[in-house]
């Protein structure tokens, strides 16, 4: 159990993990939905191969936008290449890297797709049997009063009464196959030739400083996002709750009032408001934080924190439960 809460915690502190958990998932999606789509051939020349390449395209270009749309990565990119300079330059290196990870994660649903109807082969039957030469073959039905085209059209549908008792459509189809699951493997071969002389390359050519500082902004931009939202949470649950609390304060002090220890309560609920206030760090209107975000937006800070590292430490001592002060300076 202790194993799978750290697994968890990896993956929800981790934002290249949780994309890549994703396109693994999409990936499994595409098969599955291969697996159970029940593929039928119109047998007809003139929308055999139309069909079959729809199959073959629209659901790889559906998956790809589909892994577009989850990856967090995505946004990120778009925010940063979208956004007003302000006070701090844009990185077109961290844009290019956010990128091209989007790209290659977006890519493995479609292109297992792809690679799963190319081995399966139904589809390349579907679509090429118009393409085969019938000499090669015996058995090809002359009796039926109809031209090779249509015969050869519907090799697909092994059913047709066309076909009874002839093993022609077996013998086509097997041929098709073929050079369908040759076109597969030989895809996959190359994909991972060229991943792995990528891999073996790309040191070689980009320089690994410049790598590092592209991949360390790109996972800062990342984090930074994050933090920004839930900094934005926890503020705005504070001023909810100061809200809600201003607008029923008179039941609450009614609810005080009724209570036997008033004077305790009353201080617990100034130390309280004391440290919401805090939180707020001022922002008291709605107009306020408006101008905040707007500012956030338009003119993020730059990337500077010596103001903070030089201003006075204070850190909490337990002084306090002596009566004396609860921050001393460091």
């Amino acid at each position: 159990m202790e194993r799978l809460k750290l697994v968890l915690q990896y993956f929800q502190s981790n934002s290249e993990s949780i994309s890549n958990v994703i396109c693994v998932i999409l990936a499994l999606v595409s098969v599955k939905l291969y697996t159970s789509f029940d593929f039928n051939c119109p047998c007809l020349p003139q929308y055999n191969k139309l069909y079959s390449l729809g199959v073959m395209i629209v659901p790889p270009i559906i998956l790809f936008f589909l892994g577009v749309l989850v990856n967090r990565h995505t946004g990120i990119m778009m925010d940063e290449w979208m956004r007003p300079v302000g006070h701090r330059t844009k990185n077109p290196a961290a844009v290019k890297y956010l990128f091209s990870a989007m790209l290659q994660r977006a890519l493995l649903a479609p292109m297992v797709w792809i690679l799963v109807t190319l081995l399966d082969g139904k589809i390349f039957i579907c679509a090429f049997s118009l393409t085969v030469d019938p000499t090669l073959f015996s058995g090809l039905p002359n009796n039926t009063g109809l031209d090779v085209i249509k015969i050869m059209a519907k090799v697909p549908c092994k059913e047709d009464v066309i076909f009874r008792n002839s093993s022609f459509p077996k013998a086509v189809s097997r041929y098709v196959r073929c050079y369908s699951q040759a076109i597969g493997w030989s895809t996959l071969l190359f994909l991972i030739v060229l991943g792995a002389v990528g891999r073996l390359v790309k040191p070689c050519i980009d320089d690994h400083g410049t790598f590092l500082q592209t991949r360390y902004w790109s996972n800062y931009l990342d984090v930074e996002q994050k933090l920004f939202d839930e900094t934005c949470v926890l503020h705005a649950r504070d001023f909810a709750r100061k809200c809600v609390v201003q607008f029923f304060e008179d039941m609450r002090e009614d609810a005080v009032i009724r209570l036997p220890y008033p004077a305790l309560i009353t201080n617990t609920k100034d130390e309280w408001e004391d440290e919401e206030e805090e939180r707020l760090h001022g922002i008291s209107k709605q107009e306020q934080m408006d101008r905040l975000l707007n500012k956030w937006y338009y003119s993020k800070p730059e990337l500077d924190v010596t103001r903070i590292a030089h201003r006075p430490r204070t850190c909490v001592t337990w002084e306090d439960r002596d009566g004396k002060p609860l921050f001393s300076d460091v």
